[in-house]
């Protein structure tokens, strides 16, 4: 029987401690035996690992801070929504292509983590919207033809980054990286599929280990195009890192590119629009991890979607404040929790801690930043058309009638517009890619279902009725 005081500490202990017997499962709130409790902490936190590490090297900025501020971030979700929805904050991958935009305009890191401040809180003011007004805003607003439309730019719109920044870098490795990522998330059974990124990330570093000894140096492109020749792992800046510190002020990324360390950022208005269609993203997936943790443990979960959009945007806005990347909650860990039937927050709790403990060691900081440019190269190729093809699931999954010309056409356009980069000058001003391409689905797609009469809109949409 549960003691008072274990109840107190707000998880009641079940199953005697013990895993979950057949047809049962550990709530939010109840927990097993703190051994196992932190066992599955540890598969949290390698289940995030890969993809959390990857996004913030992909966008030049550090990743010990942004292991540490997910550890935050998730701290912070579970107090805002009371506990009630487990989950993991790691990095965002829908925030890649804009902080691209942003570098490629001449943008630097605190012009970049400036611009993640600015879409944090727009997302802590959406959740605090929802919160008051009922989760049925979302759905109006921000249709599945519209978020399937916009995480499916998102994805795509990065296909050039990866076959041209980091592929050549070192195609073979990449090609390694990519075989490795692809065989063990489809072949290797439970857990092991769902860490197929970081198994692909080790092999990948391995083999490049490998060849270094075997072949020597290699000559090939650089990030920015430039042709030299050089080692493909460079470990001088895990020998001379501490193990326990703060993250350093800077470190050379894989692809010679400088990471920022901690730092203030700075506001730009015409940055901060290159990264607004991300918030999109975040609310699909956020709305999606409530959703699916709502059909995993019975509890009707609703009411507490604004408050998870709300944690999500302020632990983004606190990770943008002091350098570090963008959070979101992490299909990896939904499926650690499918497989263990085991939804207890005191398990997040433990990973958060773990990823805190983790951010204040530079040398594992430097390892990381260690990683070659071709493994990044194998990894994104498989990264990015998963946050692409995610968009036409969200499609699928809610019956998306594109057989009808009111959502053919302005995602159409939109898609083409996003994904190819074109370009709208006005004034002084101007937008392209990934913001313009959600504009014209957004605006497009409202636009058109309002001028039509009810009798002609698709029927098989399920987001209520356009706005107006």
């Amino acid at each position: 029987m549960t003691s008072t005081r274990e109840r107190r500490r707000g998880w009641t202990v079940v199953h005697g401690g013990k895993a979950p017997p057949p047809g049962e499962v550990v709530g939010p709130q109840e927990r097993l035996s703190w051994p196992r409790t932190v066992g599955l902490g540890g598969q949290h936190v390698i289940a995030m690992f890969g993809a959390t590490f990857v996004f913030p090297v992909l966008m030049g900025l550090n990743p010990n801070i942004a292991i540490l501020m997910s550890g935050v971030a998730t701290a912070l979700f579970l107090l805002m929504t009371h506990g009630r929805i487990p989950s993991y904050l790691g990095s965002s991958a829908s925030f890649v292509g804009g902080v691209a935009a942003i570098r490629a305009q001449g943008g630097d890191s605190a012009a970049v983590t400036g611009a993640i401040v600015v879409a944090g809180l727009v997302l802590l003011l959406v959740g605090v919207v929802v919160h008051l007004v009922g989760a049925r805003v979302v759905s109006r607003l921000l249709p599945p033809a519209v978020t399937g439309a916009v995480v499916m730019l998102i994805g795509f719109n990065l296909a050039g980054v990866a076959s041209t920044v980091y592929w050549p870098q070192d195609q073979w490795a990449a090609l390694v990286t990519m075989v490795v990522v692809i065989a063990a998330a489809v072949l290797l059974p439970g857990f092991w599929g769902r860490i197929g990124v970081l198994i692909g990330l080790v092999a990948g570093f391995a083999f490049s280990l490998l060849l270094d000894a075997t072949t020597g140096p290699i000559t090939a492109p650089d990030a920015n195009g430039d042709v030299g020749t050089r080692m493909r792992v460079d470990l001088s800046g895990v020998g001379s890192a501490d193990w326990v510190g703060l993250p350093p002020a800077t470190q050379t990324g894989p692809d010679g590119m400088e990471i920022a360390g901690w730092h203030w950022p700075t506001f730009s208005f015409a940055f901060a629009l290159l990264v607004l269609p991300s918030v999109i993203a975040l609310i699909a997936e956020n709305a999606g991890h409530v959703k699916a943790v709502e059909g995993m443990t019975g509890e009707r979960l609703d009411p507490y979607l604004g408050r998870a959009l709300a944690a999500d945007g302020a632990g983004t806005t606190l990770a943008g404040l002091v350098g570090g990347s963008p959070t979101t909650t992490y299909a990896e860990n939904i499926g650690v929790m499918a497989a263990t039937r085991v939804y207890s927050t005191a398990a997040y709790w433990v990973a958060a801690a773990v990823a805190v403990l983790l951010g204040f060691c530079p040398k594992f900081g430097a390892l990381i930043v260690a990683v070659p440019g071709g493994v990044l190269g194998g990894l994104t190729v498989v990264l990015y058309g998963m946050v692409g093809l995610l968009g036409a699931a969200i499609w699928i999954r809610n019956g998306v009638d594109l057989a009808h010309a009111a959502n053919l056409v302005p995602l159409s356009a939109g898609l083409i517009i996003g994904i190819g980069g074109a370009s709208l000058s006005v004034g002084g001003f101007e937008l392209s890619g990934i913001a313009l391409g959600t504009i014209v689905v957004l605006v497009g797609y409202h636009a058109l279902h309002a001028l039509l009469p009810a009798a002609r809109r698709p029927s098989g949409d399920r987001d209520g009725g356009p706005l107006g």
